[in-house]
């Protein structure tokens, strides 16, 4: 299933969707939460995210189980600073 199938007759952009699925999964945050922060751009009630997340969360999982792990490491360029 394509990811437009997924969000068809959504009243929110599928962006709006996946990021409050994925921050209440990931962080621990409630639905509450989730409503205040959206609410500055436009208004999302909590129940609405709660119905987000009990649909789309288990897709997502699916989803990202089938990724593969990256073992690439990433490094931070060191700063030289001298004090006299």
């Amino acid at each position: 299933m394509k990811t437009t199938d997924l969000f068809k007759w959504r009243h929110y952009q599928f962006e709006i969707i996946l990021l409050n699925v994925r921050w209440y999964c990931r962080y621990t945050l409630s639905y509450r939460n989730l409503e205040e922060m959206m609410g500055r751009g436009f208004k999302v009630d909590h129940i609405t995210i709660h119905r987000w997340v009990f649909k789309y969360s288990s897709e997502l999982d699916k989803r990202c189980r089938h990724l593969k792990p990256t073992h690439a490491s990433s490094r931070v360029d060191e700063t030289y600073v001298k004090i006299h």
